[in-house]
């Protein structure tokens, strides 16, 4: 087994890492490949906005005919370290045949890069944006990714905890459809909170009217963080990649930001599930994939909830009750049938239990795992 850590500016291995899970998932339907133009932005370290505050490595592993048979990315996300007080390394990309020797032999060279940096831990999978989907999946294997999200076989779990990984923590994405019979009583709350408090959602009727609110969603995320809790604050240029990323298939009626008069106290970030349409070209859009993608979200009848939030301050004024009633209307005023409210944390308990009592079917469970260095 050969490690080489993959030089960035190498076009050979770069297409070797990018390639590796077309072979791994062959024929299988659920397995959503990313953007191959989003896996070559984080490869390059002189346009991507990670590298302002971090630094990463990318490795293959290689079997005895230099046939590539895993991969591994390790990031050292200093913004994160120095907001959470860690010094710990986050792990990512991870794809790898049922091999033990090959998970070891990347994990082991990994290990090695993130302790010469002073790093005494490693957890994850964690990617290099907050929108990029954390944890590997181990439940819900049946079932198509949502557009970003992990998506591997069972066995990742068990390679693992071969290496001595424990669980950290886990989050489940729920389900729920056009027939979900939402509570009538968060309805009449909503309005009474508007009513009383005058705490509304703001819609968008065009891509440059949302891309105004753009410095105000920013401050809002980072405001609405609590140190500790695995998150870190995003910059500008974070914020910039990210809406990139959104604003090629994004509905601007779909995303709502919480207001009370014109102070933007949480959002809700809803967009058109276009997953079957990057697997139709392969995560690659050029020459042709684009006109594909960009036609998807007027033909899926899917929906991605990817981000709800509401400053603590105005949870217990019934913003929360606003913001749920919000959701539905996402459905219900819309022409979709589905949608999938991405990733929960289970610790969360309130959070969980308001949305399993509005009839979201919790069908999928991705987790993070974590090590000592």
């Amino acid at each position: 087994m050969i490690i080489i850590r993959i030089n960035t500016s190498d076009r050979h291995k770069i297409k070797q890492f990018i390639d590796l899970p077309f072979r791994l998932y062959s024929g299988n339907p659920c397995w959503v490949p990313p953007l191959e133009m989003d896996m070559r932005g984080v490869l390059n370290a002189r346009k991507h906005p990670f590298y302002q505050h971090g630094a990463a490595i990318f490795l293959l592993a290689l079997d005895e005919d230099s046939r590539p048979v895993g991969r591994l990315a390790v990031l050292d996300n200093q913004t994160y370290n120095d907001y959470n007080h860690e010094q710990a390394a986050f792990f990512n990309f991870f794809e790898c045949a049922d091999d033990p020797a090959a998970a070891k032999a990347l994990f082991e060279a990994g290990f090695e890069w993130a302790r010469s940096r002073g790093l005494t831990a490693m957890f994850g999978p964690k990617g290099f944006t907050a929108l990029d989907g954390m944890g590997l999946l181990v439940n819900g294997f049946e079932h198509r990714a949502a557009l970003g999200q992990a998506y591997n076989p069972p066995y990742y779990d068990t390679l693992l905890r071969g290496l001595g990984f424990e669980v950290d923590h886990e989050v489940v994405s729920g389900y729920l459809n056009r027939n979900t019979q939402f509570p009538e009583k968060i309805g009449r709350a909503a309005g009474i909170v508007t009513k009383r408090y005058g705490i509304h959602a703001k819609r968008f009727t065009s891509k440059r009217e949302l891309l105004k609110m753009l410095p105000s969603l920013q401050a809002l995320y980072n405001d609405s963080l609590v140190p500790g809790e695995g998150n870190y604050p995003i910059t500008t240029r974070d914020m910039k990649t990210m809406a990139d990323q959104l604003f090629l298939f994004a509905d601007p009626g779909l995303v709502k930001i919480l207001m009370i008069e014109e102070k933007p106290i949480g959002f809700l970030l809803t967009y058109p599930d276009i997953s079957a349409a990057i697997q139709r070209c392969r995560g690659r859009l050029f020459p042709l994939g684009w006109l594909d993608v960009l036609r998807e979200p007027r033909r899926t009848d899917w929906l991605n909830i990817n981000g709800a939030a509401i400053l603590e301050e105005y949870q217990g004024m019934g913003g929360t009750a606003v913001l749920f009633n919000e959701l539905f209307k996402s459905i219900i005023d819309s022409r979709y049938n589905h949608a999938e409210v991405v990733q929960i944390d289970v610790k969360n308990e309130r959070m969980h239990n308001e949305l399993k009592s509005i009839g979201i079917d919790f069908y999928k469970m991705h987790r993070t795992y974590r090590i000592k260095l």
